[in-house]
């Protein structure tokens, strides 16, 4: 680390130099206006003007890249936090999988749209403003999304209704939008120190945790997915048990329900007693699984199957709440409380 002397130049003026290197790689010079931002734990950021623009343009050279690949480049760039992305060969027209990887990448990322297209190029803009958004908001939204999927895919099981379980599935290109955005915000926000409060927070400190909530988040979708997954596949598009199980399932469900928001909110609040709330919930539902199963009747394999599936599901959404919450639990920590005294 390099320290340098703070110099005085007025009665109540101090200043410092900026590293040579530092300036020349950013195109910092004399009589340039920087930003400067003061942060916790006594940290001041210096950011030169350039990192205020949020014009950043990516192309992506599609040459080498087959459909996937392509998609998977334009996702990183959106991810990435780029407001123009530009996707050309270096020679002839652009194949139909490249072209179609564009569109297909443009339905699944929220804001982006194709607002310049010829054979052999095409320009992809996102229209995202961070002060759109916060990320406590979109976390919450995830949550909302993935519980919403995951009721509809227990109630489809219940009652044998394909429909329901399909709007569930319907709903997981949602959630995946709303993943990828958090992790763009995450990234601009890194990337830019001036960004934090457009996106709710007052430091770049939580990020790093948002960035495991979002993926947790994202993971209970799945789970919920697959639930929906099982309905649509199975004959009848219900399981065969009586109906003191499946009242067991959907209790279950419930409690899983429950920590899934407190887990939630005790990230956005900083609530270290909610905190607390979740773990003692959690103790309660580790072996709801089996007990479950151990007081099912006597049925088919294939069916014991079914029904351990889909409390496996369950029971993978409470342990993806619990780690929400430990990581709710460590932002909590981090500032003075009735629990906690910092010095």
């Amino acid at each position: 680390m390099e320290t340098r002397k703070v110099q005085r130049l007025g009665p109540s003026t101090l200043a410092m130099t900026l590293p040579a290197e530092w300036a020349k790689e950013h195109g910092v010079n004399k009589g340039d206006e920087v930003s400067i931002r003061m942060g916790g734990k006594g940290t001041l950021t210096v950011l030169p003007e350039s990192a205020s623009t949020e014009d950043s343009e990516a192309v992506i050279h599609a040459d080498n890249l087959d459909a996937d690949g392509l998609e998977r480049a334009i996702v990183a760039q959106y991810v990435l936090g780029r407001r123009v992305i530009h996707v050309e060969k270096s020679e002839g027209a652009l194949d139909s999988e490249h072209i179609n990887a564009v569109y297909k990448a443009e339905t699944q990322l929220m804001g982006l749209g194709v607002i310049e297209e010829t054979p052999e190029r095409i320009a992809i803009r996102c229209s995202v403003d961070p002060e759109d958004f916060t990320l406590d908001n979109l976390l919450e939204r995830l949550e909302n999304t993935g519980s919403t999927m995951r009721g509809e895919a227990v109630k489809a099981l219940a009652h044998g209704n394909p429909d329901l379980a399909q709007r569930a599935l319907n709903r997981e290109r949602q959630a995946n939008k709303i993943f990828v955005l958090v992790l763009r915000l995450i990234f601009t926000a890194y990337q830019n120190p001036n960004l934090c409060r457009a996106v709710g927070l007052e430091s770049g400190f939580p990020l790093i945790g948002y960035r495991s909530v979002a993926k947790n988040l994202e993971l209970t979708a799945d789970n919920a997915e697959d639930i929906a997954e099982i309905v649509l596949n199975t004959e009848g598009h219900t399981i065969d048990v009586d109906s003191a199980t499946m009242r067991r399932i959907r209790e279950f469900t419930d409690q899983v329900d429950d920590i899934t928001v407190k887990a939630v909110q005790s990230v956005v609040d900083r609530d270290y007693d909610l905190t607390i709330e979740v773990r003692e919930q959690f103790r309660e539902l580790t072996d709801r699984e089996q007990d479950i199963l151990s007081e099912i009747p006597e049925v088919s394999n294939e069916e014991l199957l079914r029904i351990r599936e889909v409390l496996v599901s369950l029971q993978q959404t409470a342990q993806y709440a619990m780690r929400n919450a430990e990581i709710a639990a460590n932002l909590a920590l981090n500032a003075e409380s009735d629990h906690v005294t910092i010095s």
